[in-house]
């Protein structure tokens, strides 16, 4: 079990799945793919290509699904306090342009000429 392994990006426990992460493996709690650079014991963004594992293949999109074969779920990968900052810099955001924008009013001939084809 992964008791003390936490979403990257949200903090929600994983200890509900079990190790080794499955490359289709999603966080419960906000539901993205957890087998990415990001949650792994050799992500490094301080050295180069972000990745200590020398033999591991380049990979561009670090929270992206992946096949590397070095992969190794790490308990460190939340960081409670940039996840706050990111809160924070999205409700400032919010309050600066009146929250959530909402969808466009649908045009009315798209709509009728859309059910011409359905």
């Amino acid at each position: 079990m992964t008791d003390s392994i936490n979403c990257f990006r949200c903090g929600a426990s994983l200890a509900a799945l079990s190790l080794p992460l499955s490359r289709q493996d999603c966080c419960p709690g906000c539901g993205i793919y957890l087998h990415v650079c990001r949650m792994c014991t050799h992500y490094d963004p301080a050295v180069p290509g972000e990745c200590r594992e020398d033999d591991a293949e380049d990979v561009k999109e670090k929270e992206r699904p992946n096949f590397c074969d070095f992969f190794e779920a790490t308990a460190g990968a939340f960081d409670a306090a940039a996840k706050r900052r990111a809160d924070a810099a999205g409700a400032a955001l919010d309050a600066l342009f009146g929250g959530q924008a909402e969808a466009p009013a649908a045009d009315e001939a798209l709509t009728e000429a859309e059910k011409l084809f359905r």
